[in-house]
């Protein structure tokens, strides 16, 4: 989840091009039985990078510490073309293999509640996931992956946040500007927000104060709502802001501001961008590396991901990802997961690309 990580030892460096090869075996919940494969150069000094696919249409991925998995969610069907098919997938973190696959229910339409935005929620063992195209957000169990709970009435549901210490699970609906609150016990929407004319999209959340920030891609700014307060502040981004950080003081905040292919470092205490560092071309996704405070950010049309000094201003070092990086996770011992949409993977499978920083 956004505000929970391993601790980093140390920073990714080096410039990695990797090579996509090989398949993953996906038939139901079957194991696939293939390995990994490794990149084609190991720099010295350079991160270990390894990449697999999984399954076609990967969107997003969250790392769950409890059980030592990483599950992503995987959609078909661009609009304005119908879904498809979708996916929520379970996979082994050191091996990159598909533990476990398990298709959505229908929504009210009879069309497959494709899943989109993921985050867990390890207090509760569960899965959250955005059904972007329903409207709606869904509950998962980690345990068994069945379907929990769906729950409707949130307009282009984009991104969900879990906020562990208040029993918290937020949701962004970019199609009416709400952020919406559940309570990750009971499922039971216990706030809303609407910021008219708004773009919510990625979601931060300070889980010592409860505070929770959206990316607003319409305006370029963030939007901050506060546990005491349904009247949001609103702070100044880039341009097109899709993802949004804390660094582990919960001070700072960073986004990914894919028009303008940057990221902005922003005092939210005074309120304004303090730094803003070029780092690639439809700039999407970002995590910070909670010990050393790196920013890792995928450039979706750039094909890469940059690692970003927030304190110096600058980019440390590129690593170059198959085609159209879309998400990147941080696990708490600084390991790096990386979806595209590639389709370099056998019957157009997408790639999980991990990025695991030298010991």
């Amino acid at each position: 989840m956004f505000s929970l990580h391993r601790r980093a030892r140390s920073v990714v460096a080096g410039t990695v091009a990797l090579a996509a090869c090989g398949s993953l075996a996906l038939t139901g919940t079957a194991v696939a039985d293939s390995p990994p494969h490794p990149v084609a150069a190991r720099l010295p000094g350079a991160p270990a990078v390894v990449s697999a696919p999984l399954v076609p249409g990967l969107y997003q991925s969250a790392y769950s510490e409890r059980n030592d998995v990483l599950w992503a969610t995987a959609a078909l069907g661009q609009p304005p073309a119908p879904v498809s098919g979708s996916t929520l997938v379970k996979a082994d973190p050191d091996t990159l293999r598909v533990l476990a696959a398990y298709t959505p229910p229908p929504d009210a339409t009879g069309v497959v509640e494709a899943v989109y935005g993921i985050d867990v929620d390890d207090e509760h063992n569960t899965v959250w996931v955005t059904n972007t195209r329903s409207d709606s957000v869904a509950v998962y169990s980690q345990r068994t992956g069945e379907h929990l709970a769906t729950l409707p009435g949130v307009a282009h549901s984009r991104e969900v946040v879990v906020d562990e210490r208040h029993d918290t699970v937020w949701a962004s609906g970019y199609g009416d500007g709400t952020l919406v609150a559940y309570d990750s016990r009971t499922y039971r929407e216990i706030r809303r927000v609407t910021v008219e004319g708004a773009g919510p999209t990625g979601l931060a959340v300070n889980e010592r104060t409860g505070t929770v920030y959206a990316a607003d891609h319409t305006h370029g700014r963030i939007i901050e709502v506060t546990r005491g307060s349904d009247a949001p502040r609103f702070v100044p981004t880039g341009a097109g802001p899709l993802s949004v950080a804390l660094s582990a003081d919960g001070r700072t905040a960073y986004t990914a501001d894919q028009t303008a292919g940057t990221v902005s470092v922003v005092d939210l205490r005074a309120g304004a961008v303090i730094r803003t560092v070029t780092t690639g071309e439809g700039a999407k996704s970002l995590a910070v590396q909670p010990r050393s405070g790196r920013v890792l950010v995928v450039n979706r049309l750039a094909g890469n991901v940059s690692v970003v000094d927030p304190r110096a201003g600058t980019v440390l070092a590129t690593v170059t990802t198959a085609a159209l990086p879309n998400h990147v996770r941080i696990s708490e011992d600084g390991t790096a997961y990386v979806v595209d949409k590639s389709g370099a993977g056998t019957d157009g499978a997408d790639l999980l690309t991990r990025v695991r920083p030298r010991r």
